[in-house]
């Protein structure tokens, strides 16, 4: 049966394509009138659920959120976990879905057609080679705040090109803005992401796909000084979490 395992692969990443992109041409007159403007975020964040709910039954992955109560009404958070794939974005918004948020992702994707004129206009896009885009993100990051959201980065900085690292070293952003605005840190864990739909295309299989939530780290009273401090204990939660589940 091993001479099936490539094709087979190959038409399950297609179908990962298909999910991506149908609903995003159904949805579109909606998601138009929706990224069209700031105020109307929240109804397009509950459009990017449903995308995400479709996309993740579609491949079969049955998924369990763990930790939701964590969240209290009208407050804003900085969310942020480990990147091993592309399937994190979508289970991320079903994650948590009472608190519409904004990534902070890397500009390039906005080059995908059709995908990337919804993501430049719904995300915070960064150039990491540019220190003047890094310093735009913090511009745009706390209007957002200011309108009531939350914000989401993956402190990786990207997905490691080995896939045998666990969990890469955190880059300061996400830490910096979180004690810039006195946001509470939301850890999150994905357990399952890579195994489920890493990035080796020939690779993937229908499953179980895990996401722990874990208890809030303060900033409260916190200053600049102290991001290296945070930005390793929120590290090393994640981390144990992840090789807690190994055993």
């Amino acid at each position: 049966m091993k001479f099936l395992k490539y094709p087979l692969t190959f038409l399950y990443r297609i179908w990962f394509y298909i999910l991506l992109l149908v609903p995003i041409l159904v949805l579109f007159p909606a998601i138009f009138i929706t990224i069209m403007s700031e105020k109307t975020y929240p109804l397009f964040f509950k459009i990017a659920r449903l995308w995400s709910k479709i996309i993740l039954i579609g491949m079969g992955f049955n998924y369990k959120i763990e930790g939701s109560e964590v969240f209290e009404e009208n407050k804003s958070y900085m969310l942020v976990s480990n990147h091993t794939s592309m399937t994190d974005i979508m289970l991320m918004l079903i994650a948590v879905k009472n608190h519409p948020f904004v990534f902070v992702g890397k500009k390039e994707l906005a080059k995908i057609p059709i995908f990337g004129f919804i993501y430049k206009r719904v995300c915070i896009l960064v150039d990491r080679a540019n220190s003047r885009s890094r310093y735009q993100v913090f511009e745009r990051a706390q209007s957002r705040i200011q309108q009531g959201l939350s914000i989401c980065i993956f402190p990786e900085g990207g997905v490691p090109d080995d896939e045998s690292v666990m969990l890469d070293e955190f880059k300061d952003g996400a830490f910096r803005i979180a004690i810039e605005h006195q946001l509470p840190i939301v850890p999150i864990v994905f357990f399952d992401n890579k195994k489920r739909f890493s990035y080796t295309f020939f690779s993937g299989s229908p499953g179980k796909m895990r996401a722990k939530i874990l208890p809030i780290v303060a900033t409260k009273g916190k200053i600049l000084e102290d991001r290296n401090i945070i930005k390793q204990q929120v590290r090393q939660l994640i981390l144990s979490e992840l090789e807690n589940d190994i055993k």
